[in-house]
């Protein structure tokens, strides 16, 4: 049974967390909510690596392991793949950005401006 989402205080914004205890990083007994413990500690490093830039999220739904498939744009199958849109369920106070690829197609993909939005 999955556990119940938490909702952190994450610089005085609410984040859901759904899934807490799923594995992440399954070898080194590593779950989703140790991830976030992760980014939190890191705060300001990877707020200033990412601020106000169009991010895409490289997501493992299964978990991060070597045996993992990453899905590419020839065949689109795997078990990762990469998320550049930010998700319809996108919090308003979460800074997007619009961007247009050399295709000419555009996508609105999440920049963040604060440890909250990571």
């Amino acid at each position: 049974m999955a556990t119940p989402a938490e909702v952190l205080d994450i610089e005085g914004r609410e984040v859901r967390i759904s899934s807490p205890d799923k594995p992440y990083f399954a070898g080194l007994g590593v779950n989703k909510l140790g991830v976030v413990d992760y980014f939190r500690s890191v705060g300001p490093g990877i707020v200033a690596a990412l601020k106000d830039r169009p991010t895409a999220m490289e997501r493992w739904p299964g978990g991060v392991r070597e045996d993992v498939v990453v899905a590419t744009r020839a065949d689109g199958r795997g078990e990762a793949f990469y998320q550049k849109r930010a998700p319809a369920n996108t919090p308003d106070w979460v800074q997007t950005a619009d961007v247009r690829f050399p295709s000419g197609r555009t996508a609105t993909e999440v920049a963040p401006a604060d440890l909250p939005s990571v």
